[in-house]
């Protein structure tokens, strides 16, 4: 399941350029993330499928698949023991918050968040990424 939700990320992006997010658009994007992380945490599926884009929705069709996904193939994700928020990158198609994360077993990794913009003004995530900091550039 976790390289068709990587796949999903590869065909899913629009074909445009990312605008650099205005300050309450950056604090929106990591409002959006700490909240889906802390349902996570709770074993809030519904929570935690309600922040992701409609596109996830539909992928993943209930929460409780949804969570079980995560669960199984993103334990840094569902469970953190740290999270530490890091740059947005607008380089790409759409926005990508680079965040920290020390896994359940004390590992560290790097979660690429890809933002979407909906048309009602919340942010949702369309997707995460998950791979070793030193993989990626700053």
């Amino acid at each position: 399941m976790r390289g068709l939700f990587a796949v999903f990320l590869l065909t899913a992006a629009p074909a445009l350029a990312a605008e650099d997010p205005a300050p309450a658009d950056r604090t929106a994007i990591h409002d959006v993330i700490a909240a889906q992380i802390d349902a996570f945490r709770h074993d809030d599926a519904p929570a935690a499928f309600g922040f992701a884009s409609p596109k996830i929705q539909s992928l993943f069709g209930t929460p409780e698949r949804f969570i079980g996904m995560v669960a199984h193939a993103y334990q840094p994700v569902y469970r953190p023991s740290g999270v530490a928020f890091g740059t947005i990158d607008t380089t790409g198609e759409e926005p990508i918050q680079r965040v920290e994360l020390t896994g359940p077993d004390g590992r560290a990794h790097l979660a690429l968040y890809h933002m979407e913009h909906e048309p009602d003004g919340t942010w949702r995530i369309d997707g995460c990424e998950l791979t070793d900091p030193d993989s990626v550039g700053a």
